[in-house]
């Protein structure tokens, strides 16, 4: 049993490196301005966001390996790894509603980004919230990991069969419809502004609308996605990290997605697959205890494979 490695030192540095980079996020943002972001700079993006997330698991290594030795030092970064990728897997179904949230409402790509900025910002204190309470439940209940994963695995069940999917017309949607008769909103949008003025008064737009229903569906998958970690790793650290520097390229991913979104038409299944895979591991683990490494390669051979099999089969588009 490896020691839970969260220290002041740990947190300090973790978050100081999360600030330097949103605020780099956001001076980028303000200085391209309102544009639509191109394959290459979600390219760019999306490897910068992977490059920090590795110099981060290289820095915690030397950590670790400093004050628990090279034993704990492998399994953390490996059960880092293992988190991360899973968080970005999972992420992606999510991905898709956000498409399917800005489909609906119209909303052109240059008006996109600062809606995703925004909703990348709530999603990291949403989850950050979560996961302490989550850590804090499993330290004094550990037989709620039973709870989680049964439904994990009941989740990934409903995903296979299509009973998982998110409606694609929100027009019956009920949140959509409370949100619209308390929320005073303008017809049309404002440019990238959540508010406009109209005969006067000031009232929402429907970019603000876009916001809300996009940090909703992240409430949702979340609920999804962090069990699975705990499922890695009972380590907040661990868990917190991961899962923090997964969301922190979504923005780019999410571009990326979006020129190529109807050729993924498999990835569900390897997303089920995983959350039934976690879920079973989190069920057998008094019994049977799986290394962290061959979790590794499961989640990355099944995203991987079910993403080669999508091309694959789309590759006449």
């Amino acid at each position: 049993m490896h020691p839970n490695i969260g220290s002041p030192l740990f947190y300090g540095v973790f978050f100081t490196a999360v600030l330097i980079m949103i605020v780099i996020d956001m001076l980028t943002l303000k200085k391209t301005g309102v544009h639509k972001v191109g394959v290459k700079e979600a390219l760019f993006w999306s490897a910068v966001w992977i490059a920090v997330s590795c110099l981060f698991a290289g820095w915690l290594y030397f950590e670790v390996r400093q004050n628990y030795g090279a034993e704990t030092a492998n399994i953390k970064v490996m059960e880092y790894f293992t988190g991360y990728i899973l968080e970005k897997s999972l992420a992606v179904d999510n991905l898709f509603v956000f498409l399917m949230i800005f489909s609906y409402f119209k909303v052109p790509p240059q008006y996109q980004h600062r809606v995703l900025l925004y909703g990348v910002f709530g999603a990291i204190v949403l989850r950050a919230v979560m996961i302490l309470i989550g850590a804090a439940l499993i330290s004094r209940f550990e037989w709620i990991l039973y709870i989680f994963g049964a439904f994990l695995l009941y989740t990934g069940i409903q995903m296979a069969r299509g009973n998982n999917d998110e409606a694609e017309d929100l027009t019956d949607n009920r949140m959509l419809k409370w949100l619209q008769s308390h929320i005073r909103v303008s017809d049309k949008l404002d440019k990238e502004n959540f508010f406009t003025l109209q005969n006067g008064k000031r009232i929402a737009t429907p970019l603000l609308l876009v916001l809300i229903m996009v940090e909703l569906s992240d409430v949702i998958f979340a609920v999804d996605s962090i069990p699975a970690v705990f499922a890695v790793t009972t380590d907040p650290f661990i868990v917190l990290t991961s899962n923090i520097f997964a969301i922190l390229g979504l923005r780019a991913m999410y571009f990326l997605l979006a020129e190529m979104a109807d050729r993924f038409v498999f990835l569900h299944y390897g997303l089920a697959f995983i959350l039934c895979f976690i879920g079973i591991k989190m069920l057998l683990m008094h019994w049977f205890h799986l290394p962290v490494s061959i979790s590794l390669s499961v989640v990355f051979g099944a995203l991987g494979a079910s993403i080669l099999i999508s091309l694959l089969h789309t590759r006449k588009r």
